[in-house]
């Protein structure tokens, strides 16, 4: 049985904050919203639809909106700095982050799930994160490691690099939680967060008892950071504590260290599946690429991101090619689909099967409600996720 663990003090020391925890009575409850499936027959007739080739030798075309859901854009992130950081001793009312996110100069407040943890009687001051909703928060060095939010996603350990040299962490080790199960530290890197000694992923953090909501971070203009930290401060008062990591964290190297960086897959990756003459057959093809994955996903997020190369980008966000991948998620999980050595964002031959490698990567082969999550992790939105979905079942029901 894994203690469940709840916050019942924290103090600040040199600028640190720690959490202490104690035994509570009950896991919080989470509910989980599942996807609405809606029926949708905008589809369009795959089977007479040809791949423009020539669109991989042609200048991108202007940007146009999406003209199904408005928050379009393929796998990519916009990166918002955090320069507030708040630890409250309880679960932070929605209300309460209702009037943080209102007040002037902040632009984004975000909550997670945070506490300590014992490995051998040391504490670990660990936040449980959505990875794909925390990857905002990082360095810019640390948001560009896809293995860091895989390794996440499988349960893994991040650790905070300065944890690592002060504790003697060892990259690829596994550490038995006392009281709770066993953490395999995947990689480390400078988060930038202080008293934070690492990061799991969202589920883990439930299983070790984190208390949920209690981490908060705070984005707004550098400038404006000590006009933010009076407001937040004047909101909460003495019932949490505030640390301002301000542009000296911005400002220094960041550094990521794993135990495997080379499965970093490089920009020349091969997932051959030729030049198929119709978008149908392509669509089928690479889904080969994810061993459980329809094609018909694929087909749906195609039609829904550039209309089976139609609209091309760049998008508002700086999206390209028939996939709309942003360029940095490209160079992580683009491949060779024709096998002329060149992994073309521009290509639909190469984008579609890379698309596949991208939700393969994110859980897409198991179904379900990992399929649903690796659709929302291509692109943040729920309303994205309902229309790929319903629009799969529309091509299911076209080509049975």
């Amino acid at each position: 049985m894994v203690a469940i663990l709840a916050v019942t003090a924290l103090a600040v020391t040199t600028g640190a904050i720690f959490l202490v925890l104690s035994p509570a009575d009950s896991p919080a409850q989470v509910r989980k919203a599942s996807p609405d499936l809606r029926r949708d027959t905008t589809v369009r007739d795959l089977a007479r639809l040809a791949p423009q080739a020539d669109l991989t030798q042609a200048s991108p075309p202007p940007a146009t909106p999406a003209p199904v859901v408005a928050a379009t854009g393929g796998p990519g992130i916009t990166l918002t700095p955090p320069r507030l950081f708040v630890v409250s001793q309880s679960t932070l009312p929605e209300r309460t982050k209702q009037d943080i996110a209102r007040l002037g100069h902040v632009q984004k407040v975000d909550s997670f799930d945070g506490g300590a943890v014992r490995v051998s009687g040391t504490a670990l001051n660990l936040l449980a994160v959505e990875p794909a909703r925390f990857r905002a928060w990082a360095p810019k060095a640390v948001a560009d490691q896809p293995r860091v939010w895989e390794a996440l996603n499988r349960g893994e350990l991040i650790a905070d690099s300065a944890a690592v040299r002060r504790l003697g962490l060892v990259l690829g080790a596994r550490y038995q939680v006392d009281s709770g199960p066993a953490l395999r530290v995947a990689a480390s890197a400078s988060f930038g967060l202080p008293g934070v000694d690492g990061l799991v992923g969202a589920e883990t953090g439930r299983r070790l008892g984190l208390l949920p909501g209690v981490a908060l971070l705070v984005n707004g203009p550098e400038k404006a950071v000590a006009a933010m930290d009076a407001g937040v401060r004047k909101l909460l008062g003495s019932g949490a504590q505030v640390v301002v990591v301000g542009g000296s964290r911005t400002a220094r190297k960041t550094e990521v260290k794993a135990e495997q960086v080379r499965e970093r897959a490089p920009t020349g990756n091969r997932a051959t599946v030729g030049r198929p003459g119709s978008y149908l057959e392509l669509y089928r093809k690479a889904a080969t690429v994810c061993p459980g994955l329809s094609w018909t996903v694929l087909a749906a997020i195609g039609q829904v991101e550039s209309s089976h190369g139609r609209n091309n980008g760049p998008s508002s966000a700086g999206a390209l090619g028939p996939m709309q991948f942003m360029p940095a998620t490209w160079k992580a999980y683009g491949v060779d689909g024709d096998g002329d050595g060149v992994a073309d964002i521009w290509s639909p031959y190469d984008a579609v099967p890379g698309a596949a490698n991208y939700l393969c990567a994110n859980g897409a082969g198991q179904g379900g409600k990992k399929l649903a999550k690796a659709v929302w992790f291509y692109n943040h939105s729920t309303a994205y996720v309902n229309k790929v979905l319903s629009v799969a079942q529309a091509y299911a029901r076209a080509y049975p």
